[in-house]
């Protein structure tokens, strides 16, 4: 079903104020799974607050979160259609441990792929404490058949597409995922059904509830932060990367990263690659 796109830039996304806890902190890290090694001190910090609390940089995607609000029934959206396409986050301050923290969402463009075929909502979310603003988050949306409301075909500044790295990778880094990891997930804000109900995601092409595009996002930076940041959180700058396909709870995400940033993500046990285009920069400068 086309996109009604009156509706949708009418649509108001809240502005969102969240007082973060040290319990907020430490939840968020376990349900990406940091803590699974009961023997990794580097990881103590980010779970136990007795140890931190010590935010995991990729917490930025879930403060202040807005919520499921395309799937709002004033969205002019089907929310059955909703797919995350892709992602960045910009850390560009301190990321606070406590206090409040606010969001504001806006839409930037949305495109036109055709009659019958896709549309893409594109967004962008600042954070912000104390009046300074400290990550940026960039998202594309991808609403099957929402197509053929007229609107532009591609984007006015296309992101460059990164070439798929070359030779074997400097780092491979398995991480495992439970059974109940989009139940716990979705607690951070996100409660779309389709991470939760089976006969929901049987009708939408799943054998069952999926993974949040942004977990698996969260196990990949968790990835990236032990093989580039030795897990220094103030060392994560930018990440970028495009969901391919889904993760069911409870496989291991493999990711595998080149000294240069470059990484892209897969399921071993189905030969399945998840994410595509990863770009991670670091700051190494104060080791």
């Amino acid at each position: 079903m086309s996109i009604d796109i009156d509706k949708l830039m009418r649509l108001p996304i809240p502005v969102v104020r969240q007082t973060l806890t040290p319990r907020d902190i430490a939840f968020y890290a376990l349900s990406i799974g940091m803590g699974r090694d009961p023997l990794d001190a580097r990881q103590l910090p980010y779970v136990d607050p007795l140890q931190g609390p010590k935010v995991m940089p990729a917490m930025v995607l879930v403060m202040a979160h807005p919520g499921f609000y395309l799937g709002h029934p004033d969205s002019g959206v089907d929310p059955k259609g909703v797919l995350h396409a892709d992602q960045a986050i910009e850390i560009t301050g301190t990321i606070p441990a406590e206090g409040e923290v606010e969001s504001r969402t806006r839409i930037t463009e949305v495109i036109d792929k055709g009659e019958g075929k896709a549309a893409l909502i594109l967004a962008e979310t600042e954070l912000s404490a104390e009046g300074a603003v400290f990550a940026r988050l960039n998202r594309t949306t991808f609403i099957r058949g929402g197509g053929g409301f007229g609107g532009p075909s591609a984007p006015a500044n296309p992101a460059p597409v990164r070439p798929a790295p070359e030779g074997p990778p400097d780092y491979v880094v398995d991480l495992d995922t439970g059974g109940e990891q989009a139940l716990l997930y979705r607690l951070n804000g996100d409660l779309n059904p389709l991470h939760s109900d089976p006969e929901l995601a049987r009708k939408l092409g799943f054998e069952r509830p999926i993974l949040h595009g942004l977990c698996t996002m969260g196990v990949v930076c968790h990835a990236l932060l032990r093989a580039l940041g030795d897990y220094r959180a103030d060392a994560m700058r930018k990440v970028s990367l495009r969901f391919s396909k889904p993760v069911s709870p409870g496989e291991t995400i493999r990711t595998e990263i080149w000294n240069d940033g470059a990484f892209r993500a897969s399921v071993p046990s189905r030969d399945a690659i998840v994410i595509e285009g990863g770009l991670a920069i670091f700051d190494k400068s104060n080791p």
